[in-house]
């Protein structure tokens, strides 16, 4: 982390290099959860079925640098669509910093644990299934307890 500026997440995200920008992903693994669309309603369902890349203890992607060839649809953020994407977590840190907000104190970056967002309850480390052996995305909708991702009282 040489090429990052001290406390860059404080800086907004049209200011953050590529390399900060990367580093700004709290590792929740949500992104890499697949999801259900209403298809009447358009409200998005979510489910604890990961991605096949997605290695499941840790949260991280295992091909990340490759992944667009083997998951064509695997969905890059960007400072372009952040703010549209509705269904990345409250949490998350490209959502708070689009917003405004600060990064809570168990962001890796703040808290120096990169294991603190699953022990709070926002990641998914251990708590998915791979696509591959899931079944029916319909027998996997969740929803998140997220009143353990604030900030202590």
């Amino acid at each position: 982390m040489d090429s990052l500026r001290d406390r860059f997440w404080e800086l907004p995200l049209a200011a953050l290099t590529e390399p900060e920008w990367e580093a700004l992903c709290d590792g929740c693994g949500r992104c890499c959860l697949h999801k259900i669309e209403d298809e009447d309603t358009g409200e998005i369902a979510a489910t604890n079925v990961a991605c096949k890349l997605l290695d499941i203890p840790t949260a991280r992607c295992s091909d990340y640098a490759n992944r667009k060839a083997f998951v064509p649809d695997c969905l890059r953020l960007t400072l372009r669509i952040v703010e549209d994407v509705q269904w990345l977590p409250r949490t998350c840190a490209y959502r708070l910093r689009a917003d405004g907000d600060l990064l809570p104190s168990w962001h890796y970056l703040i808290s120096g644990d990169p294991m603190a967002v699953h022990t709070r309850g926002a990641g998914i480390a251990g708590r998915a299934v791979c696509e591959t052996r899931a079944g029916p995305l319909e027998h996997h909708i969740v929803e998140w307890d997220e009143t353990d991702w604030d900030e202590e009282e």
